[in-house]
Parts: structure tokens; C-alpha cells; sequence
């Protein structure tokens, strides 16, 4: 199993780096968990877009997705034609956020089939789990603004660890529980260290809190990402490497993890 960061910024881009997104490879799968501003050059560095086994989107917050309108027109309009659709997996909810971008962009009555000329088009139940060729994916809803999923990735290789991703989330989500054991576990860490104002529930972890939940879900990495630049990436290593002592790395495109 192996993973590429292919952006780890917050809600806006950091220099020559874009937000979530993340490809998930196993021998028979190549998966990518959000895409979000900025990350489509980058996973052109690794993989053939037009042959993905499947996008999975956590949320549809333009820091997680903004980049399925980039690559609807690479689908589309890209001399080397896609042998077929490339299967996209919503959140519940996420078609309509879909058809309401398709009728800004989509020229006539061509609303419908703007994304469903490129995409195969579904909404993941998050009760249920989501099996992808060799791979099977679980959610759990977090603590954010819209609803959210955290995604846990297994592969059903014999012996092969699980993947977590926490997506974006506040720290009431019990995602000790739903990460527990896994191998990696890519946490965002919006925040230096808890925000002290009171009033609305949170909806970001810090890197504190990052590496609380690495160390109570006993895993073997942990990737802090959803990162600003001007608070210091340094500094969100030192916060997290306060709580957790295992193998602790910064999201950046490029960075590759094998379990």
C-alpha cells in the first residue's frame, strides 16, 4: 500500500502547494481521497488521470473538490480521450452541488450531462461500506461546518494496513475509535493549538489535538495536513511531536508513504 500527498494546504493554497488530496494505491487500485484546489497537476506527476479506480470526496467544500471542475475539462477536452467515465464517489448531498457548478459552466441545456459526460456520477451511503476493486473504504461523520466524512481505508490483502483520513473536523468526532490500529493516519491540524475563544463547537483539530488522537488510535504514521504556511510548518511538527511519538511527517506534494 502506498500513499501520495498531493496537496496539504488549509482552505487556501500555501505557496507551490495545493489543498487535500490524496492518492491511495494498492496492487489493484489506484484511489484518490479529495481534490481540492491545485492537487489535479500534481497527481498528473504520478498517475494517469483518465484511468483512476475511483475519487472519493469527503466533503464538497471547495478546498476538498474544486478541482473535479479542472478535471472535467482535462476529461473532456484533453487530445488523449479517457477510455471511459472515471467512477466519482459523493457525499450525500454532493450531486446537487455538482449540477449547481455545471449550470454556472455548462453551455445550453447541458447542465445534466456537464459531469456525467466525464464522471460516473454516485452518492456513497456512509452508513455502508464502499468496496473498490481491492480496497474497501468505512466513514464515520465529523464535527464541521457541512457534513463531512473521515474515510478509513482497508485493503483486503492479507496482512495489509488500513489508511485513515480525518478529513476536516473538530475535536468531539471519536476518531480514536474509528482509526484505531490503522498503519497511517492523515489528520488535519488547521490550528496550532486549540483556539481558547468560546462560542461555536470547532470544526478544525490542532496539531496538538493531531497528535492526541494518533496516540490514542495507537497508529504507526501520522501526516499533518490542512496546513497554513504563515503559522509555520515547523511549529506544527513541534505541537504535534508534543503528543505523539511515532513517525510524525508534514503533508507536501510528492511525499510518498509505503506499508
Amino acid at each position: 500500500m502506498r500513499v501520495t500527498v498531493l496537496g496539504g494546504s488549509a482552505a487556501g493554497t500555501n505557496t507551490g502547494q495545493g489543498c487535500s488530496g490524496y492518492l491511495v494505491q494498492s496492487t489493484g487500485a489506484n484511489v484518490v481521497l479529495d481534490l481540492g484546489s491545485g492537487t489535479l497537476q500534481e497527481l498528473r506527476k504520478h498517475i494517469n488521470f483518465r484511468t483512476l479506480t475511483a475519487i472519493v470526496i469527503s466533503h464538497m467544500h471547495v478546498d476538498h473538490m474544486a478541482d473535479l471542475l479542472a478535471l472535467r475539462f482535462a476529461l473532456a477536452y484533453n487530445p488523449v480521450a479517457p477510455p471511459g467515465p472515471v467512477p466519482l464517489f459523493l457525499p450525500p448531498g454532493g450531486r446537487s452541488t455538482l449540477v449547481n457548478l455545471a449550470a454556472v459552466f455548462a453551455r445550453g441545456d447541458d447542465v445534466e450531462g456537464f459531469f456525467s459526460s466525464v464522471f460516473a456520477i454516485d452518492e456513497y451511503d456512509p452508513s455502508d461500506d464502499l468496496p473498490l476493486a481491492d480496497m474497501r473504504l468505512s466513514f464515520l461523520p465529523t464535527a464541521h461546518y457541512v457534513p463531512c466524512w473521515a474515510i478509513r481505508l482497508s485493503a483486503r490483502e492479507a496482512g495489509a494496513g488500513d489508511l485513515t483520513y480525518t478529513a476536516d473536523t473538530g475535536p468531539t468526532t471519536d476518531l480514536a475509535t474509528f482509526a484505531t490500529g490503522s498503519s497511517v493516519l492523515i489528520a488535519e491540524a488547521t490550528h496550532r493549538e486549540p483556539p481558547s475563544a468560546a462560542g461555536e463547537a470547532p470544526g478544525h483539530l490542532s496539531a496538538t489535538e493531531a497528535g492526541q488522537l494518533a496516540t490514542a488510535a495507537k497508529v504507526g504514521t501520522l501526516v499533518l495536513t490542512h496546513l497554513w504556511e504563515e503559522l509555520g510548518f515547523e511549529t506544527y511538527r513541534d505541537r504535534a511531536a508534543g503528543t505523539f511519538a511515532g513517525r510524525l511527517e508534514l503533508a507536501r506534494p510528492g511525499l510518498h508513504i509505503e506499508w
